[in-house]
């Protein structure tokens, strides 16, 4: 009976101890060689790459205030052909004025099994190389060595940094499979961050509070998570980094003696931008906007001709460097010397411009779509990074942006839709609701002749308008090859002399020929062929199996048109006509129509898909899913044609 009551102790007391037993941040696990045997993810059978461990620790030091950034990455590699982004490593480095972060401790690794043996391959500082890419960042670059099918990769570093007012954003669910994923964010209590936590995934372990730490009182945010899967990305959703569990920091406040406030509202925001001579200093250099009146403005009639006028000339005057900002960062005398300048020296001056003519203008400061949406709650400049130029007219709010070159009022780039602004105004700050309601064409256009052989030629255009032809311009623009390429690869075909081009009016549009022996089935003496050609729609891009989680995002309503003139040969005549089709919701948001017309020996087949709005709440997906099947069923009927 002793014996008994004893390991009935022993059992509880383990029990108590398995209870208490808390997680031990900053403690990565020691290199496990069976990790290199893993044939696959238990969380996800196909993914090509797992995180094993991860760790993003921030510490700022009570005694120099710099930020330390600490970071630890243990990845295993399934399939290295479809896990590229983990084998190349880009470390930023940030330099404004005298203050400059430094790269400190660097350790990085390739392990994998040879003969049954461990065998790591060290990354060599000789390796690394540095590129500049802009006036404030320099990369640090190196790629992992001797990869393959089976290694794990293991890197660490640290960077020391003056700029410890931001303290970078982690994204806790990324598109890789994590095991163990930790955040650690410790700071003095004399210095108050806004800690920001987004997402829907709560951490398994979690530690809020004041500790003495490296010789002082800290405060500590600790969250740790097991067992994460990988993000999964839906369509139509331009920046799904929204709706990913991250963590950020800003500083709010420190006390060093005096309180000292550095985000507290949008107005005190406001207030320092225009303190600050490269955001305000430059909006007080009138002289430089009146010396530069383009003649005539003062003898327009209306406020909005003036506005145009001014818009056009900084528009075509200047050139945009692609750097974004929301500080200038030569100046506005530089950029007219040079005429070139940053998103805020061409934006800022536009809103000199338009006030030297009478009219009242003040900047929009945004974050672009790839930047995130603002943090309303927690208001910082540092959420933003680009400059726009507002007016009011008759009480009603228009944008410019002299950036791009086919922009006009209210007419931007689909990157500067992002659901709000903050209109920087000389004595308050207002939110503003950015939504884009101009719409955004799509002419396809494809005109062809059946030839004696049974082959199909002929030329083919397509034509964006809005803010669809400015994102058709970036992307000819940042690789006009791979652009051009694209079109034989959408639809396999054979395309000849492609031109691309912006027109007078701003539509970005590319024409080319072509020709395929592919389009045409014969059967007997008949001719069987899909009347739209290349341009039918192949499946439905509404294709979510899923519950839909996230909202439809266009950036821009949308009217897509898809027209076929098809020469029917000499001799030949159409078995039976294609039905036509139109379909549209209730409240007339998406439309769709299939109509089809003989001319003579022509036979004219137009598509139009409208859709009214630029974003849709996640509860229309089934109505975009019905529709755009019914425009895939209709858009694959066929012809036959029958020789007389």
């Amino acid at each position: 009976m002793k014996k008994i009551i004893v390991l009935l102790l022993c059992s509880a007391n383990t029990i108590l101890v398995n209870a208490q037993k808390k997680y031990e941040f900053l403690n990565p696990p020691k290199f496990n060689d069976a990790d290199l045997s893993k044939a696959k993810s238990l969380l996800d059978e196909n993914a090509p790459a797992e995180i094993l461990y991860k760790s993003a620790y921030f510490m700022v030091d009570a005694n120099t205030g710099n930020l330390h950034k600490r970071y630890f990455y243990r990845v295993k590699i399934y399939n290295k052909d479809k896990a590229e982004d983990w084998l190349n490593l880009e470390i930023p480095i940030y330099n404004v004025g005298t203050n400059r972060e430094s790269l400190g401790k660097f350790k990085a690794f390739t392990y994998n099994l040879e003969n049954g043996t461990t065998v790591p391959v060290k990354v060599e500082k000789s390796s690394q190389y540095k590129s500049k890419e802009n006036k404030y960042v320099t990369l640090t670059k190196f790629a992992f060595p001797s990869v393959k099918n089976g290694s794990v990769i293991e890197y660490q570093y640290e960077i020391i940094s003056p700029f410890r007012f931001i303290i970078p954003e982690v994204l806790i669910e990324s598109d890789t499979p994590s095991l163990n994923t930790e955040y650690v964010f410790d700071t003095p209590i004399n210095m108050s961050y806004n800690v920001n936590y987004t997402g829907g995934i709560s951490p398994k372990y979690r530690e809020m509070e004041e500790r003495y730490l490296y010789g002082a009182q800290y405060k500590t945010f600790r969250f740790a998570y097991e067992n994460l899967n990988g993000f999964k990305t839906e369509k139509f959703v331009r920046n799904d980094r929204n709706f990913r569990t991250k963590i950020s920091a800003e500083l709010n406040s420190t006390n060093f003696g005096e309180l000292k406030l550095y985000s507290s509202s949008w107005d005190q925001i406001s207030k320092r931008l225009y303190e600050s001579e490269d955001f305000g200093g430059e909006l007080k250099r009138t002289k430089l906007a009146k010396e530069n009146m383009p003649a005539g403005v003062s003898e327009m009639k209306t406020d909005l001709e003036k506005a145009n006028a001014i818009f056009s000339y900084v528009q075509k005057t200047f050139t945009w460097n692609k750097d974004k900002g929301i500080y200038t960062e030569d100046g506005i005398k530089k950029l007219l010397e040079t005429k070139t300048g940053n998103a805020a020296e061409i934006n800022l001056f536009l809103v000199m411009m338009l006030r030297e003519a009478g009219l009242k203008a003040d900047p929009l400061v945004i974050s672009t779509v790839e930047n995130g949406l603002i943090n309303l709650v927690s208001p910082n400049i540092s959420n933003m990074n680009f400059v726009l130029s507002a007016i009011n007219i008759d009480n009603q709010l228009h944008i410019y942006d002299a950036t791009s070159k086919q922009s006009s009022l209210d007419e931007i780039p689909l990157k500067n839709w992002n659901q709000l602004g903050i209109l920087v105004t000389r004595d308050k700050a207002l939110q503003i609701q950015m939504t884009n309601l101009k719409s955004s064409n799509t002419y396809l256009t494809a005109n062809a002749k059946i030839n004696d052989d049974g082959s199909i030629s002929g030329t083919y255009s397509d034509k964006d308008t809005g803010a669809y032809a400015m994102y058709a311009k970036d992307n000819y623009d940042d690789n006009a090859e791979k652009y051009k390429k694209q079109y034989k690869e959408n639809f396999s075909m054979d395309f000849t002399d492609i031109n691309s081009k912006v027109l007078e009016n701003g539509d970005f549009e590319s024409s080319m020929k072509f020709s395929s022996s592919n389009l045409i089935d014969r059967v007997g003496k008949k001719m069987i062929i899909n009347p739209m050609l290349f341009l039918s729609k192949s499946s439905n891009e509404f294709d979510q199996t899923e519950v839909r989680k996230y909202p439809i995002d266009f950036g821009s309503p949308i009217t897509k048109t898809k027209k076929v003139t098809l020469e029917i040969p000499e001799g030949y005549v159409i078995e039976e006509m294609p039905k036509e089709k139109r379909i549209v919701t209730e409240d007339k948001e998406i439309a769709y129509t299939y109509s089809v017309e003989q001319k003579g020996n022509l036979l004219v087949v137009t598509t139009t898909t409208k859709i009214g709005s630029s974003d849709y709440p996640k509860e229309y997906y089934p109505a975009f899913k019905q529709i755009w099947g019914v425009a895939s069923k209709f858009e694959n009927q066929v012809i036959s044609l029958i020789k007389k």
